[in-house]
């Protein structure tokens, strides 16, 4: 069999809803490794998010904040910054609208107010602890993703005011802001240069929003039962949720155990 590169989300796809790993999702990922096959994560989530994560099932790949931080076997392979310009300009409004705004690096999380419910409630939601307080964060580092703490009501008016960005939803109360080329599906091109590797020979679980594009992108893309019936809608393939053997049981479906 030609080696599979096989890319997982974390949340609502590696993770069921308590942050949990199901013991047969682990056995299944041990089992590709065992095989020959390349496991990766691509996720939403800053490196540091799940650092833990990565040593426990023994992955060194990652295409992490949505595709604008990408590593290959331990290496940085791929940065896409958010424009600082802009991002201040998107402050700026944000703050007018009572809107938190948070910047995220490769190594850490910062937000310009020091409380507010939103943040708590959606960054507690990940099981995060509150991030720490610094408006000036984005001013100073390369920020690859930023995240907008508002109502799913108010999303329409920045998309329509800052086109420049991509605005995915992924809360109730907080959505991701990406640079306006930025997707998964873009970061996993970016390791396929790297792994030399076929679009057919490339294979993705996921369950959110933001799996949208990467599910669409590579040639077998495997939505969660538990996933949003948009991305159910253009993945290639169906499993079962998260908590009933759902990685295990689209691993089986593809062929690959």
């Amino acid at each position: 069999m030609t080696k599979k590169t096989i890319f997982f989300d974390i949340d609502g796809t590696i993770y069921d809803e308590e942050k949990n790993i199901p013991a047969s999702t682990k056995e299944a990922i041990a089992e590709l490794k065992r095989q020959g096959h390349h496991v990766a994560i691509a996720t939403g989530r800053a490196a540091y998010m799940f650092e833990d994560l990565r040593e426990e099932l023994d992955i060194h790949s990652y295409v992490s904040l949505n595709g604008q931080y990408v590593v290959f076997e331990g290496e940085v392979i791929y940065r896409n910054p958010l424009d600082t310009s802009s991002l201040q300009a998107l402050t700026l409004f944000a703050e007018k609208n009572d809107h938190p705004v948070a910047y995220i690096d490769a190594v850490g999380m910062k937000v310009n107010v020091a409380e507010h419910e939103y943040i708590r409630t959606s960054i507690g939601s990940l099981k995060l602890a509150f991030p720490t307080h610094d408006a000036e964060y984005f001013l100073q580092h390369e920020i690859y993703q930023a995240l907008i703490f508002c109502p799913e009501e108010n999303q329409l008016l920045y998309e329509e005011t800052y086109p420049q960005f991509h605005f995915i939803r992924w809360h109730p109360l907080c959505m991701d802001v990406l640079p306006g080329n930025g997707s998964k599906a873009g970061g996993i091109a970016q390791m396929m240069k790297s792994l030399g590797a076929r679009k057919e020979d490339i294979y993705a679980f996921g369950d959110g929003l933001n799996d949208l594009e990467m599910l669409g992108f590579v040639g077998h893309g495997i939505a969660m039962g538990n996933a949003e019936d948009e991305v159910k809608t253009v993945a290639r393939y169906v499993t079962k949720p998260v908590s009933e053997n759902g990685i295990l049981e689209g691993l089986r479906m593809v062929g690959l155990l």
